[in-house]
């Protein structure tokens, strides 16, 4: 049986209309969270949020947001919390990754201030909002925690996906500042995924597959991961068995980062 802990507790996921953002949504779903799940995609907003609800019996709230955007943001979290009592869990894990293949010699401004944007800017901007009331709630030990999602790509560096490649290395160092202004009050820490076939793929195995390949990574592990495998790392930092741990980047790569060969090359057009 799963056991609902997170029962009474309110949990804000941002790209949370796929990929990893549903995934963690459906798993607090299933242990008693009530959800807010922001993205910019709204028909497959309004999908995954109505079919959580029905699934689990819980309240789902969509709201579709750029979180590049200030304003939006503020009327975002300003929603959020009118519609919800507290956001005990914050999932700020709205990404993109275009320029694939394009070295800094290579990028374009456009697709660098948009990365830069999304990925990081973005990632800010929601912690700043939400974490100005997760601070004052009255849960105990913690009155929050924050998960942002950066990338195995932020702990080895990738020229060939330069702009991605220190967006994610941003959102590490980001991870450890915020988890330092924050304390004692709220754990900040960050998550690095390896290859898992999600949006960034285009959720293809095959699209995947080709960039693995052809950048020549090796994965000790011998496998490609799965949402499930971050799911349950996110488990993990929800629950109280994570209750002495802040400021650290869980790398969930299947070991490539730290014994593995990550990919030298991405020759693919995506």
């Amino acid at each position: 049986m799963v056991e609902k802990f997170l029962e009474g507790k309110g949990a804000l996921i941002t790209g949370g209309a796929s990929g990893f953002g549903r995934g963690v949504a459906e798993a607090f779903a299933e242990r008693g969270a009530d959800l807010v799940l922001v993205d910019i995609k709204t028909d497959l907003l309004e999908e995954t949020s109505s079919n959580i609800e029905k699934k689990y019996g819980c309240k789902v709230v969509p709201i579709e947001c750029d979180v590049s955007k200030s304003d939006q943001v503020k009327a975002m979290a300003k929603r959020t919390f009118n519609e919800l009592d507290n956001i005990y869990f914050l999932f700020d894990n709205a990404g993109i990754a275009p320029g694939y293949r394009k070295d800094f010699m290579k990028l374009e401004e456009d697709l660098y201030d948009l990365t830069m944007n999304v990925n990081l800017k973005g990632q800010w901007l929601v912690a700043k909002e939400i974490c100005k009331k997760m601070r004052r709630q009255q849960f105990e030990p913690y009155a929050g925690k924050v998960v942002l999602t950066a990338s195995m790509f932020g702990v080895i560096a990738n020229e060939k996906s330069f702009a991605y490649s220190l967006s994610k290395a941003g959102a590490i160092t980001m991870a450890k500042m915020l988890a330092k202004t924050l304390a004692p009050k709220i754990t900040v820490n960050s998550i690095s995924p390896g290859y898992h076939v999600t949006g960034i793929y285009h959720n293809s195995l095959d699209t995947l597959m080709s960039v693995h390949n052809d950048g020549k990574a090796q994965t000790p592990l011998n496998r490609i991961g799965d949402v499930d495998d971050v799911v349950k790392v996110i488990l993990f930092i929800a629950s109280d068995a994570s209750n002495f741990i802040t400021g650290h980047n869980f790398v969930i790569d299947g070991g490539i980062s730290e014994v593995g060969v990550p990919a030298n090359a991405l020759k693919v057009d995506l």
